[in-house]
């Protein structure tokens, strides 16, 4: 049986994982790299408890730090498991550290390279995000793209990998736990059907000045429902620095600490509107029918409702279909 290695390190990466994860399993030995980017439970250990996930193999404790230096811990860490358990395939996942240290570890020790959301962009290379998935794409063997759109970007960029039409995994998620009604989040924050927002902030882009976070945040105290905000950490270290509660009336606004999966398809499910800055919930809120406002200049995901429309549920399927073609 062949060997795959899934790296994974914080919450999106988690998430995406855990339905593809099973899958493979089924046709490949599945070596699970855990780098502890988010190292904090709320953001990603909350996920293994709340969705019954396996345990990784390895997990590296790498923790925070500037960009460098939280991606060199990573590459050397990474690298010595890969040489441990040379693996036939390396399964990356969207556009974090982790991803990119994965890319670089599995490229200069010659082992094939699995892209999971290839070929997304958002053409503002300010991003940390749009540099580390220009690197992982070019580094890739099989690009698997959520949309036609990110197959275009792709042909446009001299790619030399394998390009893969196979859906957005995210719907396979949304589809599998969207329906679940095992949620008491709505009773527990005496929230109604249709009475609240969803707020989530998280990208450095409307952290990094205090004079941003401040734009966005005043939108939202005096509305006239509640406003419920699972607050990232990195926000909350914003808030808490800048002094924001101490400033503002925050009196309508439910600040969180960040929820379980099913909590949270929950919250964006019932709202009557979500408003965020994170791709994930975006696509959430599109496959849930909720009205999603986008908190930044520009959008990696556009032009979404004829794929997702088109291919429905089944990308976990069609990516494990193709590598055990190809491997």
């Amino acid at each position: 049986m062949k060997k795959v290695v899934s790296i994974i390190g914080n919450r999106p990466n988690t998430l995406k994982w855990s339905i593809l994860s099973p899958k493979l399993r089924k046709e490949f030995e599945e070596i699970v790299i855990h780098t502890g980017q988010h190292y904090d439970y709320s953001m990603n250990g909350i996920f293994f408890k709340d969705m019954n996930l396996r345990t990784p193999d390895y997990f590296l404790n790498v923790g925070s730090g500037s960009h460098g230096l939280q991606t060199g811990k990573m590459l050397i860490e990474i690298e010595k498991v890969l040489l441990r358990e040379e693996p036939d395939c390396v399964v990356l996942f969207g556009d974090t550290n982790t991803t990119l240290a994965g890319a670089l570890a599995s490229k200069k020790l010659h082992f094939k390279i699995a892209h999971i959301e290839a070929g997304v962009r958002s053409f503002n290379q300010k991003m940390p995000e749009e540099v580390n998935r220009i690197l992982v794409d070019h580094c890739s063997d099989y690009l698997f793209c959520p949309t036609q759109k990110a197959i275009r970007n792709l042909c446009c960029s001299e790619i030399k990998g394998d390009i893969y039409y196979c859906g957005d995994v995210l719907t396979d998620l949304v589809y599998k736990y969207g329906t679940n009604n095992r949620s008491d989040i709505l009773y527990t924050l005496n929230l109604e059907i249709n009475e609240y927002y969803v707020v989530t902030i998280h990208r450095v882009e409307n952290t990094v000045e205090k004079s941003k976070l401040v734009d966005i945040l005043q939108n939202f105290f005096d509305l006239n429902l509640p406003v419920v905000f699972p607050c990232h950490p990195r926000t909350w270290k914003k808030i808490i620095a800048w002094k924001l509660m101490d400033t503002y009336d925050f009196h309508g606004m439910r600040l969180i600490d960040p929820v379980g999966y099913v909590d949270m398809l929950c919250l964006i499910q019932n709202a009557k509107r979500v408003c965020t800055d994170s791709g994930g919930v975006q696509r959430e809120s599109l496959l849930l029918n909720t009205p999603c406002t986008i908190l930044r200049e520009e959008t990696e995901w556009v032009g979404l409702d004829h794929d997702i429309m088109f291919k429905k549920e089944g990308a976990c399927k069609r990516i494990v279909a193709i590598l055990k073609e190809v491997l």
